[in-house]
Parts: structure tokens; sequence; C-alpha cells
């Protein structure tokens, strides 16, 4: 039984309180990216290393090198389009359950997956070369190679703070802070030894390790998440490509399809998932100068001089319901919407436009009277029970309902556009991490941009054809 799994904490997942990270940028686009490939003498024996602790054979087409963007996975010999080019046995997959039943006892149930593995990596790194882990252990990235923003100082902050990852960072760094406090007196407990001198820089770097180690791939099936590891993170993504890690239950495995054809000396590539830059800077470290799965996150709320305001968010509880992850329902921490790049429609195009939810939310915002509330919970009780998902039936406040909406996202443009605008000037080529992290800020903020520019366009084209739909009906009684 052949299944794709996702890689994540199921504890943190609703809170995205995960890192991740990335030893370099593995930055892809729809044109497959050309790059140089030089064989990695350091990993010439870690394949052999690998296939003898699995007992069988991991991949005879694949090859270790270095790219441009480091590390990576190349094709030794012709790959045709549905060829199995990768397979590991879940049993050389390092996972959670690594770590040892004296101290798995001591940490209990609530410590996360990406926890305990940080713990397993804490520990294998403390033996050193006695560590039957040691040949993926010591290729794993150092903290100078890692650009996830949890490492980001607070200068380098300041340039996303227009993006929700700013938030999700600061929250991120406290989460590590919180684990580590609970963590360190049951390592100490363990072995004073060992892990007395462990500070919260080792720790962040080892639960970025196990992020990144865990939630490289686009999918979650019971228990097969926590399993994954060596080889598989030498893959770079495309965000493009169809080729993900898929999980055999009954062969107790993971392996990669090809979804194309590979020339000896390609490199090998494959979707992490469809992540926007948000996130693939977040867990990775990393982002697209293009990325089709970017998306805006936005926050709306009544005003407290609206004197309808409190029969407003009554009647948006009553009728919303909670649901955390869906961007067609109201949030719980409050009226947040999530606006997606490949799900805006522009005049011409396809798509299912602005979320349904953000323009029932601008119908209830333009109410000016309690029967026009009233009018809009009778109607959803007569239907789906779905507050103001049908276009009002005057059309003159129709248009002004979205006509406010297209106004938050001008107002949102003309931020981003300023945060660009004011990212550091070029620095000089000694410090590269600066100017790399100044980067991925703007491939931020553009591909936020972008998402923004796309839904005031599909806003300005329906009330357009609103207006001329108005005035022709107009026009006809008169």
């Amino acid at each position: 039984m052949l299944l794709a799994v996702r890689f994540t904490d199921s504890c943190c997942c609703l809170h995205r309180l995960v890192v991740c990270l990335s030893r370099r940028p593995k930055v892809s686009s729809p044109a497959k990216p050309q790059v140089s490939h030089r064989v990695d003498k350091d990993c010439d024996d870690f394949l052999p290393w690998l296939e003898q602790k699995a007992g069988v054979e991991i991949s005879s087409v694949l090859s270790i090198g270095k790219s441009t963007y480091g590390r990576s996975l190349f094709a030794s010999k012709s790959i045709q389009t549905g060829d199995c080019i990768l397979k590991v046995p879940y049993n050389v997959q390092i996972s959670p359950y690594n770590v040892p039943s004296k101290l798995s006892s001591l940490l209990g149930d609530g410590v996360g997956n990406i926890a305990k593995l940080a713990v397993v990596i804490l520990v294998e790194q403390k033996k050193g070369q006695d560590s039957e882990w040691a040949p993926y252990i010591n290729r794993l990235p150092q903290p100078g190679e890692m650009h996830s923003t949890i490492f980001w100082s607070e200068s380098e902050l300041e340039m996303i703070q227009k993006s929700s990852v700013y938030q999700e960072t600061i929250n991120q760094k406290a989460q590590i802070q919180k684990d580590f406090l609970a963590i360190k007196p049951v390592l100490n407990h363990f072995s004073e030894n060992l892990f007395n001198d462990i500070s919260l820089k080792e720790f962040s770097h080892a639960c970025a390790l196990a992020c990144f180690i865990c939630c490289e791939c686009d999918s979650w099936i019971s228990g097969m998440g926590q399993h994954k590891g060596p080889l598989f993170d030498f893959v770079n993504h495309d965000g493009v490509s169809e080729s993900v890690l898929l999980g055999d239950e009954d062969k107790q495995l993971s392996e990669v399809i090809a979804d194309r054809d590979y020339s000896p000396g390609e490199q090998v590539l494959i979707r992490y998932g469809k992540f926007p830059n948000a996130s693939l800077l977040l867990d990775f470290g990393f982002t697209l100068p293009y990325n089709i799965y970017d998306q805006v996150q936005i926050q709306v709320n009544i005003p407290h001089h609206d004197l309808l305001r409190a029969l407003k968010l009554e009647l948006l509880h009553r009728h919303c319901l909670p649901k955390i992850g869906d961007a067609n329902s109201y949030s719980s921490m409050g009226n947040s919407f999530t606006i997606k790049l490949m799900e805006v429609r522009s005049a011409i195009g396809k798509g299912r436009g602005i979320p349904q939810s953000l323009r029932a939310f601008a119908r209830i915002f333009c109410c000016t009277s309690p029967e026009e509330l009233s009018d809009l919970a009778m109607e959803a009780a007569q239907n789906d029970g779905r507050l103001a998902r049908r276009p009002l039936k005057n059309w003159s406040r129709e248009i002004q309902a979205h006509q406010i909406l297209l106004s938050w996202i001008n107002q949102l443009i003309n931020e981003y556009n300023k945060a660009i605008k004011s990212l550091p000037s070029a620095t000089s080529p000694l410090c590269q991490t600066l100017s790399l992290r100044k980067q991925m800020a703007r491939d931020l903020h553009t591909g936020e941009l972008r998402v923004l520019k796309s839904a005031a366009a599909w806003l300005e084209n329906y009330c357009a054809t609103l207006t001329t739909k108005n005035y022709l009906v107009i026009q006809k009684l008169l």
C-alpha cells in the first residue's frame, strides 16, 4: 500500500511552532535550474555505509555531489519517468523512536516528536564517532549554514516585519526556549557529564535539524511522519515537481519516483510541498524568486466606533464557527484570512477568486442597520447556515462591500511597496549572509505583493462588472 506522507510534528502543526532549516538556498523555478556539478568526495563513503546499514540497495542511479546550492543528488545513470530512484527502509531512518529508553521515560508524553528527535541528535552528537549515526550526523548542516528566520538577528527580522512570518518566527523562538527549559533538567538527570553544558543555541540547532529531517516532504500519515533522514535531505526542492517522498507501509520503506527523465549528471529534484515563501523561509531557510504557492494572511476587524459592532461580532461567532487551517472560515484568533495566488481569479483567468469568508466579512462590515444583519442571518438559516456567502440583493451595497475590501488590499499594497523600498542597500560582498537574507526578504515581500495585486485586480473587475450590470438595469427601468 503506497501512501504519500506529510512529515510534521502532530502536536505542533496547528500553531506552526516547528523549526526547519536549509544548509543552503534550495532555489528552483518553473524553468529547470542549470547547476554546475562536481563530485562530493566527503560523501564517497556515505551511500555504501547506508546500504550496509540497511542490508539492501538504496539507489543504483544516484550519486552525491555538490552544486551551486550545496550538497545535492545527481543522476549517475539515465533515469526514465516512473523509475524508482531512491528506496530507504524505515529501520535506517532516524526518528524520535531512537530516543534511549531510559531517557524516553523521563521525557513524558508532553514532549513532541520534533523535540524528541532533537534530543536524539544531541545524544548522537555527544557520542561523536562512537555514534552509529556518525556518518550521517557529521554531514548535517552547521549553524552558520542555516537561514531559517529563527536564526536571524533582530535587525534582520525587521526586514520581514510586514509579513505574518515575522510574528510566527517570534512565536517559534519562544516555543523553542520553553521546550529547552523543560528538557534541560531531564537531559542533566540522564547524563550530567554529557549535557551539563548544553546551551539554548545548541538546542535550537538540534530542533532545526530535527525539523529538517522530519519536515522535508509533502505529507503526513499515521506514525510515518516520524521516519526520514539519510539521503532524503540531500535532495533539493523544485516547486513544480510532481515527485514527492512516498511511504510504503507494507514494505516498511520510503521511496521517490521520478516525474521526468534525467540525463547522467543532472540534478534530481523533488517537491517538499506546496509551500509559500513564508513557509519555505521559516521552515527551510530559503525562498523562490517566483513561487506559485505564495499566499498572504490578512487580518481585519470591526472597528470599536461601529455602533453595530457587538451585533456584528455576535453574528459572526454564531454563524461562522472557527476552523483552524481553513482559509474559508473565520479564525479563532481573530478575523484572519488567507489569500492564495493560485486561487485568485483575474479578469480572464480561472480560480475561486477572493476567499468567500473574506467577502462575507466585508458584506457584514458594511451593514448599517440591525435589519440588514437580521436579513443576512435569516438568509443563512434558510440555506446552508453560512453567513453572507451570497451576493447582497442590494447591488449598490454589494459593490460598496467589495470596494471597502479593495481599499484594505490597496492599503496593504502600499505598505508592502514601502517595505520593499526600505530594504537595506547593497552590502559588502564580505557580508554574504546578510546579502542572502536580504534577497530572501525581497523574494518574500515581492511574492506576497504579487498575491495582493492579483486580489486587487479581481476586486476591481468584480466591482466594474456589477456597476455595469446595475447601470443596464437602471436604463431598462427608465
